[in-house]
């Protein structure tokens, strides 16, 4: 690749980490080489030291970063909703249409654990688990308030975790279902869960045949 920015400063820093998440999620990160990243970006490969110290710092910043925007930008979606229910839906639709748009970032933070040190490891999980407790304080307020039907919640923080997280797998654009219509089919499976009589909710669009997964 031409060299196009130059060896220093935050363009080339953003450009590294752009390069850095499609390389890694396209070809994970023990097969992704810093000399590759460095002729994707366009500068020489000891340019690369200028704005990274290590191949690990790299991932551990991106994963880091990764989950950080998740607490923050939850936090923003959870802002003004009082009641379990509302914040469970807020929940949901945050966290599908979050996975929806950074699949990229969410299969690396998920795959490439295994990767890190056990340092950054520890560091990552640690920030995982603050995440998985906005979602497990939720579900215990709705038990305690006698709305919400949980007999373990950290099993159910899991459950609803993994069913949410999941559809990085079969989720592409331009598929029969509106985004809008793919939270509310989530928000349904939640609530249907945890709270039988709350699981109603407006239908968000028109029903159209079934089709596999694969089209969705």
């Amino acid at each position: 690749m031409a060299r196009t920015i130059g060896s220093y400063g935050p363009k080339t820093l953003e450009a590294i980490r752009k390069a850095g998440v499609r390389l890694i999620f396209e070809h994970g990160y023990a097969a992704m080489s810093l000399r590759q990243l460095a002729a994707e970006v366009g500068i020489q490969s000891g340019s690369l030291y200028n704005h990274i110290s290590t191949k690990q710092q790299l991932l551990f910043d991106l994963v880091q970063d990764h989950i950080n925007e998740l607490l923050r930008q939850l936090d923003l979606a959870l802002e003004g909703k009082e009641r379990p229910e509302e914040k469970l839906r807020a929940f949901v639709a945050f966290h599908v249409t979050y996975h929806m748009t950074k699949k990229r970032e969410v299969f690396i933070a998920n795959s490439e654990l295994r990767s890190l040190e056990p340092k950054n490891y520890e560091a990552i999980v640690a920030l995982r688990g603050a995440y998985e407790q906005r979602l497990a304080q939720i579900l215990a307020e709705g038990v305690s308030e006698g709305v919400f039907e949980v007999v373990d919640v950290q099993v159910a923080t899991f459950a609803i975790l993994a069913l949410l997280t999941g559809l990085c797998t079969w989720y592409r654009p331009g598929g029969r279902l509106t985004r809008e219509a793919i939270v509310a089919a989530h928000e349904k499976l939640v609530l249907s869960g945890v709270a039988p009589g709350a699981a109603a909710a407006p239908a968000r669009n028109k029903r159209k045949p079934a089709r596999s997964l694969a089209t969705l």
